[in-house]
């Protein structure tokens, strides 16, 4: 009596813990061994058999995939990783031999791309202004670069927003500091009358 309902609780609590997929063949359900019972005939054990998962991309095939990126785009992006790496004065610096870019796409995204790297909202305006010009641009030079650029708007337009979030909610901050000022100078002079 305990062996199959020990059984049977077993068997239980295992297909509750598993999730059977929707398998195109009804699943195998084998009979348990004959345990011989005063009250019943023994419970029936649900065999589950393990979905296989789909196989993933090797790594070569992504390697191929990379190589297929123009090479100016490849340029900007290892450009991007060594600006990461810079400190603010050698930043400062590489914005500066930058200069002005004028209608060289090329040298439009460099420049954009030094400045992402400083935390300031006339820096991201600016460089939003002049990834905004390579997607715009007609040149044959921008065309490899535009879905790149086109990103870049993106996270740059993103960026504005957080930006002027945080500044509205700075200003709304100083505002309730200031009202915060206000309430305890009444307070402390009300108690200055109350102690008169």
């Amino acid at each position: 009596m305990r062996t199959s309902l020990s059984a049977a609780s077993i068997a239980l609590l295992l297909s509750a813990c598993g999730t059977t997929p929707t398998p195109t063949q009804p699943p195998a359900v084998t009979p348990a061994p004959p345990v011989i019972s005063l009250t019943g005939p023994a419970p029936q054990v649900l065999v589950v058999t393990p979905v296989q998962a789909p196989s993933t991309a090797s790594s070569e095939t992504l390697n191929t995939e990379a190589s297929h990126l123009p090479d100016g785009v490849t340029a900007l992006l290892t450009y991007s990783e060594r600006l990461r790496q810079l400190n603010p004065n050698d930043l400062a610096a590489e914005i500066a031999v930058q200069g002005e870019p004028g209608n060289a796409p090329m040298r439009q995204m460099q420049l954009a791309l030094a400045l992402m790297q400083i935390p300031q909202a006339v820096d991201t305006a600016r460089a939003l202004g002049l990834v905004q010009r390579v997607v715009g641009s007609a040149s044959p030079e921008a065309t490899p670069l535009k879905p790149l650029a086109r990103l870049l708007v993106h996270r740059l337009l993103e960026q504005r927003k957080l930006e002027d979030n945080l500044e509205r909610q700075g200003q709304q901050l100083r505002e309730n500091q200031r009202r915060i000022d206000q309430l305890s100078e009444r307070l402390e002079a009300m108690r200055a009358i109350e102690r008169s």
